[in-house]
């Protein structure tokens, strides 16, 4: 037990390493990735007994509950599904060797360890996280503006405040508005593709 306080003390309890760019077909999280959709790995951190895997599109996180064991669950979280939130980054104290990055993904909540040596990478991919956040949080409230919008068209229409008792439009035809009225706003409030932003960022 003492030897496992002092492990997590000094942050050596599981640490992952960031795999360069050149090894990701090296490592597990390579064959979960949706390759064939054009789906790219741009940062991946690997310990004894997880990888995290971080594409344009979603976080893979291949999970090994003890590092002696050879079995691993595959998690996927797509980032339209799973909205990132508090990021934030614990930098190591003067005894540790490790630093931690934390995040949300919707209602899951990750904690990684990192070597405390891998600082400025860890940055880039703090960045990278913040921005998809904050384009995720706009996005949202786009959405919450077309659901207040066609809200209020339905009650201007069915007040008759633009049509003194001309309402002619068929079922279909209104159905048909609708479903390609909002049809559109998801597809510009809903992004699944984070290609640019963190090729914008992440430089390892």
């Amino acid at each position: 037990m003492f030897k496992k306080l002092a492990s997590d003390a000094l942050g050596l309890s599981d640490i992952g390493k960031i795999i360069n760019k050149e090894d990701f077909d090296k490592t597990q999280s390579d064959d979960f990735v949706l390759t064939e959709d054009g789906e790219e790995i741009h940062f991946l951190i690997k310990s004894k007994s997880d990888e995290y895997c971080f594409t344009n599109r979603a976080l893979v996180h291949i999970d090994g509950d003890k590092a002696s064991s050879s079995k691993r669950n595959i998690y996927r979280y797509d980032y339209y599904k799973h909205p990132i939130g508090d990021v934030s980054v614990e930098t190591a104290g003067t005894i540790d060797l490790d630093l931690e990055i934390n995040f949300n993904l919707g209602n899951k909540s990750m904690n990684i360890d990192i070597a405390k040596d891998e600082g400025e990478a860890i940055a880039d991919l703090y960045k990278s996280l913040v921005a998809i956040s904050q384009i995720q949080e706009e996005n949202l409230q786009h959405s919450e503006y077309a659901k207040d919008s066609i809200g209020t068209a339905r009650e201007l229409i069915r007040d008759n405040r633009f049509h003194d008792n001309d309402i002619s439009k068929e079922f279909d035809e209104v159905v048909n508005f609708a479903y390609d009225w909002f049809a559109k706003k998801h597809r510009e409030h809903v992004r699944k593709d984070f290609q640019d932003i963190f090729e914008k960022y992440i430089h390892n």
